[in-house]
């Protein structure tokens, strides 16, 4: 019985040691999504503010899948914060591929005035998109920060 006890202790530290090195493993390994500003699309304006989707491209550099389980994300539109938010619907990111998510936000004309005359008067402003996602991928499921800067043109879209 003794025997039985031991036996069954020794098999459950290596099953956990070995989830332990794979997790370890799998963070290791996962490179960070390039997470990109495509377009503004404006969805309703108001007397004091308005709303819009702002659309990115993330792309996945990894040789796997990554299902999105929950992502956060602030835009900064000439370090302005345009808007934060959590988008709590699943997507999932082909493995070297890229896909399109669409980011709902709120936003305050006192708190754009620059950027917005920036954006008429050169047709170009400098943005931030930041925060992180939590992926589920074959290696266990985990959240990595991401964090890309350029430059949008409301011509050509994002550089």
């Amino acid at each position: 019985m003794r025997m039985k006890r031991m036996v069954t202790a020794v098999v459950v530290a290596v099953v956990a040691t070995g989830a332990v090195g794979c997790a370890a493993l799998g963070r290791a390994t996962f490179k960070e999504p390039d997470v990109r500003l495509r377009e503004f699309n404006i969805t309703g304006l108001g007397l004091s503010g308005g709303s819009v989707d702002v659309v990115l491209s993330v792309y996945n550099p990894n040789g796997y899948k990554l299902d999105a389980l929950k992502m956060t994300y602030q835009v900064d539109v000439d370090s302005i914060k345009l808007g934060e938010g959590a988008l709590d619907s699943r997507f999932v990111v082909p493995e070297k591929d890229s896909s399109l998510v669409k980011l709902p936000i709120r936003f305050t004309y006192a708190g754009l005035g620059a950027a917005g005359r920036a954006l008429i008067q050169s047709g170009t402003v400098n943005y931030r998109v930041r925060g992180d996602f939590t992926v589920a991928t074959p290696l266990g499921n985990f959240t990595r920060p991401y964090d890309q800067t350029g430059r949008y043109s409301s011509v050509a879209g994002a550089k």
